[in-house]
């Protein structure tokens, strides 16, 4: 029989245990990274519109609390499970502590296609879910955030039920809230602008020319979009794009200004055809195009084993969490490929929720022009550490990142004293 293979959450455990050893740590000194500080599973009744009853599964994983209260978005997808959630809340540590922003890692999610919901039975969900984990959150214990199916309008949900339970107003309980009731300007655009803020700084370092640079996004949703568009505007040349609706090839690039999300995946998809030029290519070729920079923005696991050796890019910047595999990211990184990790490209989110949630404990509003000099100084300065961290260890930009987290949070945990 074969060796069985690892979960992404057990990879992501035994690349802790050998980053950590590798700083020199005992095991005693970092074993607290290797597992959830707090799990809990809660089951959500909810009134149907047919008046029929549903119980839904929840859950909220808080990972490490060593660096500051809990963060992490919360997911509404029919594959969301326990161990998916604990990946996931420990990946939010490690990229909190790469950001250098006082969080420790969380997760949450729900196990529903929100499609089969209508927005009224949508609100019931969330308003239970916020009910169910009132306990253990909280502005300076857990700060919830949107991900994968979720946006500002069931934050604005999530926010108001936590505060009618408690009684009063709490603005900081949750970020990616909607503007009118304490969200951040620019949180929107962030993760798009942070990943557009690396790959920048990268093909700087890499003495790249915007006009001559060929980018390929896979996934044009919020971070895709907006990370194609900041792109455009530094003068990068976008030669193929995709969302659900296909995959289209431009060779003299697309103008991606036209695109807008509030268009739909299907509007966007044909004003990228309708440009001259454009030919509509196989979804599966997408990642396989000739380019300079690839950056997979959609889901997990989309360079792997069985496909790396057709990727045709000199860098992959991971713009989606985990959407290369690490049997994916070996056989990269053995063809010359350079590969950005998602820990650093796309932390820019979770950094704008960071500033979201300082300003709701000020009571005070930035301008966009301060959010966004303040998000990119942020990104850069991870950039940098870890670009200083590669050099100095000559190891891949992952292990770097890797390095730079684990011993931000073995330091803090250590500076807590004995348990």
């Amino acid at each position: 029989m074969g060796e069985k293979k690892l979960s992404q959450y057990q990879e992501t455990l035994q690349s802790i245990k050998e980053i950590a050893e590798e700083l020199g740590y005992e095991e005693a000194e970092y074993i607290t990274l290797l597992s959830p500080e707090r799990e809990v599973t809660v089951s959500l009744p909810v009134t149907m519109d047919d008046g029929s009853v549903r119980v839904f599964q929840g859950y909220r994983i808080q990972d490490n609390s060593a660096r500051g209260p809990y963060k992490g978005g919360v997911r509404y997808h029919p594959e969301v499970e326990i161990e998916e959630v604990r990946d996931l809340a420990l990946l939010m540590s490690l990229k909190c502590s790469v950001a250098d922003i006082p969080y420790g890692g969380a997760k949450g999610g729900i196990t529903i296609d929100p499609r089969e919901l209508s927005e009224t039975e949508l609100e019931r969900l969330t308003r239970k879910y916020a009910e169910k984990i009132y306990p253990i959150i909280g502005a300076e214990i857990d700060i919830p955030a949107p991900d994968m199916n979720t946006n500002a309008k069931i934050m604005g949900w999530f926010k108001d039920e936590y505060s009618k339970i408690a009684g009063v107003q709490v603005p900081g309980i949750v970020t990616g809230k909607p503007v009118e009731v304490g969200g951040s300007l620019g949180r929107n655009e962030a993760t798009g602008l942070g990943v557009s803020t690396i790959t920048h700084a990268f093909a700087q370092n890499q003495k790249l020319v915007p006009e001559e640079t060929r980018v390929v996004v896979q996934g044009t949703g919020n971070v895709g979009l907006i990370t194609a568009q900041c792109l455009a505007k530094e003068g990068y040349k976008i030669i193929a794009l995709s969302n659900v609706a296909g995959a289209v090839y431009n060779a003299n690039g697309f103008d991606v200004s036209v695109l807008d999300l509030a268009n739909g995946d299907q509007k966007n998809y044909d004003l990228l055809t309708a440009q001259e030029g454009s030919e509509e290519i196989p979804m599966n070729e997408l990642l396989s195009v000739e380019c300079d920079i690839l950056i997979p923005a959609a889901l997990q696991n989309q360079i792997r084993a069985d496909n790396a050796d057709q990727i045709k890019a000199k860098i992959v910047i991971e713009a989606a969490n985990a959407p290369v595999s690490a049997e994916g990211e070996a056989i990269l990184i053995k063809r010359g490929i350079k590969v950005l990790p998602d820990i650093l490209c796309n932390a820019g989110g979770v950094v704008c929720s960071y500033f979201e949630w300082v300003q709701n404990l000020q009571h005070f509003s930035w301008t966009l022009e301060e959010v966004n000099t303040r998000l990119i100084a942020k990104m850069k300065s991870a950039f940098a550490a870890v670009l200083a961290m590669q050099a100095e260890k000559n190891c891949t930009y992952r292990q770097a990142a890797m390095l730079i987290a684990v011993d931000r949070i073995v330091k803090a945990t250590k500076f807590k004293g004995k348990y």
